[in-house]
Order: C-alpha cells, then sequence, then structure tokens
C-alpha cells in the first residue's frame, strides 16, 4: 500500500557561522520600527502589502530533532538522479518508509510513501519504469542526517512551514565513490497550510542571515557529485539526455528538437500520473503522444523517415491505448450531464442506474488496456528510442535552414491539408459520410495546431494567431464527433432498455437533442473555418 503527499520546498547552503537561522525579518512583519502595529490603508498597494501589515508576525517553535538514516537506490547509470527523481529507504523520524520523489515544475515535488521491506516495493518500481526503463535498481548512496527541525507559526500557533537544518554524511556506496559531509537547511510548506509566496518571504529573511539557495536539487545530487560518484549533470536537470552539440540555434532543426525534446518529457513525467490514476493524466499523456506525432509528421522534411516513421507508428498505437480511457471517461462525462439537465419528469425508467452500471464496466476494461499498454516491452521500447531521437536527432539537410524560413512552409502544406479535408466535408450530403469526413478534417486541425505550437517560439505572433484560430475549428470538430459517438451510445443503451422490458423515451429524447446540437455545429463550421482561412500562414 502506498501513500502519497504533494511537497513544496526549497533548500539552501548554511554559511560559516553554522547554527539556526532565527527569520527575525519574519517576527517583525507587521510592526513599524517602534514595534507597534502598523495601520492599514496607508499603501496604493491594495494586494499583498497591506495584506503582510496587517498580519501578525511569525515565529519559530521548536520541532524537537530526528536522526535519519536513508540508502538511495538507482539504476547503474543513474536514470532516476539524471531526471531529478530520488528512491530511498529511510529509518528514523516519523515518516520512516520507502520514498519515491518526483519533480513538479517550480518547487514542488510528489511523494509516493511506501511501508519499510528489505526489497524494493513494486508499486514503487512501477511508478519509476519510465525512467528506469526496468533497469536493476541497486543502492548508490547511504546519507545520514542529524536534523533539527523548528516549526514556523502564525500568531494562532498554525504551522506554515517546518525548517530543518541537517548536518549530512554521505557514502557513495559504488565502487568508485568516497565520503563527504555537509550542512544544509530545508524549508518546506506544511500541508494544507503553507502559501507559496511564503517562501519568497523566507527566502528573503534568510538572505539577511547569511543564507543562500543551494545548488543541488537534492541531498541525492550533492551525495553525487561530493563523493566523486558518476554525477548527473547539473544536479537535477528534467530534460532527457541530449548532446553537447545540438541543432544550431536559430535554424529549423533546433526548432524541431526543443519541442520534440519537451514532448519525450512530458510523456515520462506523466507516466507516474496515469498509473496513479490522477485526473486529467489521461489525457495529458494521450495529448503528449500526439504533439509527438504531429511534430514527426508536420516536419517530416527535416528528419529521417526511415527513422521516425516507426516511432510514429508506435505513437499512434500508445495513444489509442490510452484513448480507450479518455473516450470513456468523455463519453460517460456526457451522458450524464445530458441526464442532469432534463426535467425530472421526462427521465423516465432506470436511466442513471443503467448509465453507471455500463460505465463501471468500461471503464475498468479502459483501464486494465492502459496499464497494460504502460507495462509492455513495446511501449518500454518507444520511450528508449525517443531518447535517442531526443539524443542524436535524425536531421535532414533541410533542418540547417533558418526557422522563419523553413516553418511557415511546412505549416502552409498542412493548412492546404486541411483545406481540403473541410471543403471535401461541407460538400458531403448530412449523413455518415459527412461524420466521417469532419472527423477526418478534425485530425488534420489537431495537427496543424500542434505544429504551430512547435513553430510558436519561432514565428511568434502569426503562430499564435494561427493555432488559437485553428483550435476553435478543431473544438467545433471535436464537439461533433463526441456528438456522433454520443448518439450511437444512446442508441445502443436504447435498444438495452427495451429489450429489458425499460422505457425507451428518455434515450430518445437525449438522441434528438445531441442530433440538434451536431447541426448547429455544422452551420457554425464555415464562419469558423473563414475566420481560421485569415490567418493561414504566409511565405517568408
Amino acid at each position: 500500500m502506498t501513500q502519497s503527499t504533494r511537497e513544496t520546498e526549497r533548500k539552501y547552503e548554511v554559511p560559516d557561522t553554522g547554527g539556526f537561522p532565527t527569520l527575525a525579518a519574519l517576527s517583525r512583519e507587521g510592526k513599524g520600527a517602534d514595534g507597534k502595529n502598523k495601520t492599514k490603508g496607508k499603501s496604493k498597494d491594495k494586494g499583498k502589502k497591506r495584506a503582510r501589515a496587517e498580519s501578525p508576525g511569525l515565529s519559530l517553535v521548536d520541532g524537537g530533532a530526528h536522526d535519519l538514516d536513508a540508502v538511495y537506490y538507482d539504476t547503474d547509470d543513474l536514470r532516476l538522479a539524471r531526471s531529478a527523481a530520488t528512491l530511498r529507504r529511510r529509518t528514523g523520524g516519523p515518516d520512516a518508509g520507502w520514498h519515491l520523489k518526483l519533480p513538479l515544475p517550480g518547487d514542488d515535488r510528489d511523494e509516493i510513501r511506501a511501508p519499510l521491506q528489505d526489497g524494493v516495493p513494486e508499486r514503487l518500481r512501477e511508478l519509476a519504469l519510465s525512467r528506469t526503463r526496468g533497469a536493476r535498481l541497486q543502492p548508490v548512496v547511504r546519507i545520514r542526517s542529524r536534523r533539527s527541525v523548528r516549526d514556523l507559526v502564525d500568531a494562532d500557533g498554525t504551522v506554515l512551514a517546518e525548517v530543518a537544518l541537517d548536518c549530512v554524511d554521505a557514502d557513495s556506496l559504488r565502487p568508485e565513490g568516497g565520503h563527504a559531509s555537509w550542512a544544509e537547511l530545508e524549508v518546506e510548506l506544511a500541508a494544507g497550510h503553507g502559501d507559496p509566496a511564503l517562501l519568497d518571504r523566507v527566502e528573503s529573511a534568510l538572505g539577511a542571515e547569511g543564507f543562500t539557495r543551494s545548488g543541488s536539487a537534492s541531498k541525492l545530487a550533492r551525495a553525487l557529485s561530493d563523493t566523486a560518484a558518476d554525477a548527473a549533470g547539473d544536479s537535477g536537470a528534467k530534460s532527457a539526455p541530449r548532446t553537447a552539440s545540438g541543432p544550431r540555434p536559430g535554424t529549423a532543426g533546433a526548432e524541431f528538437h526543443a519541442y520534440f525534446t519537451e514532448q519525450v518529457r512530458a510523456l515520462v513525467d506523466l507516466d507516474p500520473a496515469v498509473r496513479r490514476g490522477l485526473p486529467d493524466s489521461v489525457h495529458r499523456m494521450r495529448v503528449a503522444c500526439r504533439r509527438l506525432r504531429s511534430c514527426l509528421r508536420s516536419y517530416r522534411s527535416l528528419v529521417d523517415r526511415e527513422v521516425t516513421d516507426p516511432v510514429r507508428a508506435d505513437l499512434r498505437w500508445l495513444g489509442g491505448e490510452l484513448g480507450a480511457e479518455r473516450d470513456q471517461e468523455v463519453l460517460a462525462q456526457r451522458l450524464r450531464e445530458g441526464v442532469d439537465r432534463l426535467p425530472g419528469e421526462l427521465v423516465l425508467g432506470p436511466v442513471s442506474a443503467r448509465l453507471q452500471a455500463w460505465d463501471v464496466t468500461k471503464a475498468a476494461e479502459a483501464r486494465e488496456r492502459s496499464l497494460a499498454a504502460l507495462s509492455s516491452p513495446r511501449y518500454v521500447a518507444l520511450l528508449d528510442t525517443l531518447d535517442r531521437i531526443v539524443a542524436d536527432p535524425p536531421l535532414r539537410a533541410g533542418a540547417s535552414k533558418k526557422a522563419a524560413k523553413a516553418l511557415p512552409k511546412a505549416l502552409g502544406k498542412e493548412f492546404d491539408r486541411l483545406a481540403d479535408r473541410v471543403d471535401r466535408a461541407l460538400r458531403t450530403p448530412a449523413g455518415p459520410e459527412r461524420d466521417a469526413a469532419l472527423h477526418e478534417a478534425r485530425k488534420k486541425a489537431k495537427r496543424l495546431r500542434y505544429a504551430a505550437e512547435a513553430a510558436r517560439p519561432a514565428l511568434g505572433k502569426p503562430a499564435k494567431r494561427l493555432s488559437k484560430s485553428v483550435k476553435s475549428v478543431q473544438k467545433a470538430l471535436g464537439d461533433h464527433h463526441d456528438g456522433v459517438v454520443a448518439r450511437d451510445a444512446l442508441r445502443r443503451h436504447a435498444v438495452a432498455a427495451h429489450a429489458a422490458g425499460e422505457p425507451g423515451f428518455t434515450w430518445g429524447l437525449l438522441y434528438g437533442r445531441e442530433q440538434a446540437a451536431a447541426e448547429a455545429r455544422e452551420e457554425s463550421l464555415p464562419e469558423l473555418w473563414r475566420a481560421a482561412a485569415r490567418a493561414r500562414p504566409r511565405k517568408a
């Protein structure tokens, strides 16, 4: 069994004077030079400045001391450390056990905990798979810390943050490693009480006492560096491995590489969230797959297709496996909302109960499909291939052209493909054939939108304008397609209800509403498309 928490913390170097900070500047907040409370209303800033002036100062309260003993695990080539993740088995302190820490933007990290046991818990091994790729996990560093804790509290005694001074001894467990000692200060926001802006205030107070931000993202990163182990580059960078000499800045290849690298990182980072079933994680990971596919397809003139075409096929497979779960989420929510909007007297029979039973079964099947894909050898091989492309992009000669010239040309081609699909769909008579044609146009709209996103750093406002206008078309086409899927599901529910002797009135009513909404979306499409056409990329 595992538990997860979100931690927000910063680390600091301890000055030569040593000792615990007083944070005197925080204790004086809200008071003037004479020690009296400031009056409100004298500042033109009615936001943060006034809030601080009206609040009493903060203080430190002794939180005790702990002896912590942690053994950190990683692969032989330090794949966790290279992605700013850590896995440790720690004894001592209030949270003894196994801890897997995964990086998030800013100062945040997800920490997943498991009870103490001899070997690495299988659940934590699974959550680390997108980084380890199944390589053997072994002890790499032992870190022992003498921790002194102070709680940062407000006037009511509410704990806002924990300030911990650690005296650290690190021993490498790798053949070439040695020993290192240092002192560091950690400031971690209290769960449920901390305000992220508080960290800035604490940092300012610490700066006045000689404390400076640490250059290491974690104790492990510093230990690997200071014990002369094979450290992970810049001690906590979140990027995938890269070659020393990448594409020349300002070229089309450089823009392609930057966007591709960003999406590979997103794919790796979202893997644990999908395994844990976190909200919106499947959707976001599926979008990362689509963005990678679109990047490889739209800018295929820049890369060696013998290398990238098989990758596109694997990304399409992964997106499809994840899509079953995401599509069920969207469809079930749409049908439930349709029922909820109906007056009670129009809901005849066990409509909600039938929807719930159907969703439980389908969602479980789709969930198994997603997890099976993430545990498959094909998925692990895909991640390895993506890393190789990031480290050594298979760029063709055209990638050396200036981005401002090459990217608009690629976007123009994608735009023309979308225009052809939209025109074809609008000429097709209403019915299943038009529905299919609109769905194909939707897929082309997504591709163009993601291609414009990739080009935005180089092309600026024109790419932003194109992405925004195409997104409107894509949304309308997406709503239309979701309606097509919903009508099919409603028809099947109506058939099943009829076979069970239940009223079919409500199912038919919902079907009719979806049909009317689809017709309205089709009527709005020409105007949306004319607006998008005005944003067509111009040749450089």
